[in-house]
Order: C-alpha cells, then sequence, then structure tokens
C-alpha cells in the first residue's frame, strides 16, 4: 500500500527536508551523515507510518529519535529540542532493527 510513493518526488523532498532540519536543529557540519527513513509499522498502538532519524556527530556518536507520523506531515516544530541532544545519543552496543 505504501511502496507506490516509496521513490516519489514529494516524497524523497520531504525525506531532504527533514535532514536540513535536522542539520539546522543540531548544528550539524554540512558533511555530517544524517539518514531519515519512514517505516510502515504492523504493531498494535504504533502509528501506521514514522519517520526515524539517525545521525552521527564529528567523533563518530549516533543520535537517534522517532517523528510518529509520515514524512510528508512533518514540521520544523515536530524536532526535538537542541538542549535534548543528550538524550538522543545511542549507547555503544546498543541494537535496533530501525537505524
Amino acid at each position: 500500500m505504501f511502496s507506490s510513493n516509496k521513490n516519489s518526488p514529494a516524497r524523497l523532498h520531504a525525506l531532504e527536508r527533514v535532514k536540513s532540519w535536522t542539520r539546522e536543529r543540531f548544528k550539524l557540519p554540512d558533511g555530517s551523515t544524517i539518514f531519515a527513513a519512514e517505516l510502515a509499522c504492523a504493531l498494535p498502538g504504533c502509528p501506521p507510518l514514522e519517520t526515524v532519524i539517525s545521525f552521527w556527530n564529528a567523533d563518530g556518536r549516533r543520535y537517534h529519535f522517532k517523528i510518529f507520523k509520515p514524512v510528508a506531515e512533518i514540521a520544523a516544530e515536530d524536532l526535538p529540542y537542541a538542549w535534548l541532544l543528550e538524550a538522543l545519543a545511542v549507547p555503544e552496543n546498543f541494537e535496533c532493527d530501525c537505524c
């Protein structure tokens, strides 16, 4: 059901917009890696589509968060505040299926 829009120009633009807002919000340098993906979830209580964002700082430390909306519906205000950065840090040896 969702795969037909997977590579649509509008969806790809929305993913780039979220990456740009993430770079801006957390003051990441231009060369830093930012990953954004829209995922379908079939678990009870989970939204049908959610967006997962991961990024790495200059030291290689990874951060991630989820926004429980399709990427096209995300606004800049939906991203976590910059002062929450340390709460978004992924502990070493942490494994997850999303990123």
